[in-house]
């Protein structure tokens, strides 16, 4: 019906047209995320006859969100006006119960258009049975999924080591190792939580020691996995897979930190860093925040549906995507699928309705004009650092009011002295937020 490639085209598109400069990354010196949730109707063609008759499909972005940043627990308020979590993912799910609530009421005033049609129940509705949702984002979530292997054939953050290289520094660049002059080429400058390398004792031949929040980004990253340094269990452990030939060297690293009360990461050098399948905490600078990353997100709103539990109380089913589309980034499907769906298996006693999805999870090769990748790449050696967009776009399909744009949780230009005044609080007006 569509490709992961039409969904990334639409969604990048939109996000060109429908949203203003305003709220948008600097030219050559920001980057930002981007998501978005699409609906894809499907259309009867009535000029053929017969039971089979083939179907159009058409789509159109509901809702979209910018965004990278998070409040730290310290910021977060009682009163309830400001956003603690204004990821892209986070944004357009929110975004996406202001379309829900919006097509609800049309629904309730008997529009044609609306997207619910009453349910088997008297004062209950439920979605059309020719509707579904694609979720897009336009990187590889935080937490969970972004914790992928790093293969010895792919550009690196920072390169890997080996002892070979590191007791004959004059040896001449070859693959993925570099000469010392080259060394600060290969590093990540614009990052802040890329470490410089350093061989330590036990570090297996081949692995690179770096860090990296789940929004580094590259090019994508091929499935099959292996690794000769590490022992079975411990690739199982990161990949899910057996080996297959090509050596991991390291693992994509998330600044998600575990939750209190899970086993927490072993912080064992190169690909056994991380421990998967845990409950993350969103990264803050120095503050802790108390936001879940946006895998663990994602994995819930598979079980529980992205109406939100107001929205619950008048349908007679929960809204589920019906498949994920991730754009050109570090990724892989077995990361992914055990993100959202598998370490949720388990999950039981739901009521009635709920369940763990089955997913469609696919990735486009397109990239996001707005991604670091691509702000890296046409910025050169441009002066200054590269840094993560400060503001956090909202756009809704809805008539009144589509567009917000915020920076620290509070609508962007919002004074100090005005944070606490209603007007400066309005656009953070449904209990949703």
């Amino acid at each position: 019906m569509w490709t992961a490639d039409e969904i990334a085209r639409l969604c990048y598109e939109h996000y060109g047209t429908r949203l203003p400069k305003k709220g948008k990354p600097e030219p050559n010196r920001e980057w930002t995320l981007l998501a978005a949730v699409v609906k894809v109707q499907l259309v009867a063609d009535r000029a053929c006859g017969g039971s089979n008759r083939p179907t159009q499909v058409t789509k159109e972005v509901v809702s979209m969100g910018t965004g990278t940043k998070c409040i730290g627990q310290s910021k977060m308020r009682k009163s309830g006006d400001i956003l603690n979590d204004s990821h892209a993912e986070v944004i357009a799910r929110r975004s996406f119960q202001r379309y829900l609530h919006y097509q609800l009421h049309l629904a309730a005033a008997l529009k044609e258009d609306s997207i619910f049609v009453p349910g088997t129940q008297r004062g209950l509705w439920k979605l059309r049975p020719d509707l579904l949702f694609v979720f897009f984002s336009s990187h590889t979530p935080c937490g969970d999924a972004s914790i992928i292997p790093m293969l010895e054939f792919e550009d690196q953050p920072c390169c890997p080591v080996s002892r070979d290289w590191a007791n004959n520094p004059s040896v001449e660049a070859d693959g993925n190792l570099e000469a010392p002059e080259n060394k600060k080429k290969c590093e990540d400058l614009g990052s802040p939580v890329t470490k410089k390398m350093r061989l330590e004792p036990g570090i297996p031949d081949g692995v690179g020691h770096h860090q990296s929040f789940g929004n580094q980004e590259s090019g994508p990253i091929p499935p099959s996995i292996s690794g000769s340094n590490l022992t079975t269990q411990e690739l199982a452990t990161v990949t899910g897979m057996a080996p297959s030939g090509a050596k991991v060297v390291d693992v994509y690293r998330t600044g998600a930190k575990c939750v209190p009360g899970e086993a927490g990461d072993s912080g064992k050098p190169g690909a056994a860093y991380h421990q998967v399948g845990l409950l993350r905490v969103k990264p803050g600078r120095g503050d802790r925040t108390c936001s879940m990353s946006c895998s663990d997100k994602l994995a819930r709103w598979n079980v529980l549906g992205c109406q939100g539990a107001l929205l619950m109380h008048l349908l007679e089913k929960p809204i589920y995507l019906s498949a994920v589309v991730i754009g050109r980034c570090p990724y892989s499907q077995e990361a992914m699928q055990r993100a959202l769906t598998g370490r949720c298996q388990n999950v039981s006693a739901l009521p009635k309705g709920f369940g763990v999805q089955e997913v469609k999870i696919q990735q486009s090769g397109l990239l996001f004009e707005h991604s670091r990748c691509a702000v890296q790449a046409k910025r050169a050696d441009g002066p200054g650092r590269l840094v993560p967009c400060g503001a956090a776009i909202s756009w809704s399909a809805v008539p009144e009011q589509p567009l917000d744009v915020t920076a620290n949780g509070f609508p962007q230009g919002t004074t100090k002295k005005g944070i606490r005044c209603l007007q400066a609080s309005a656009i953070i007006k449904h209990p949703l937020s």
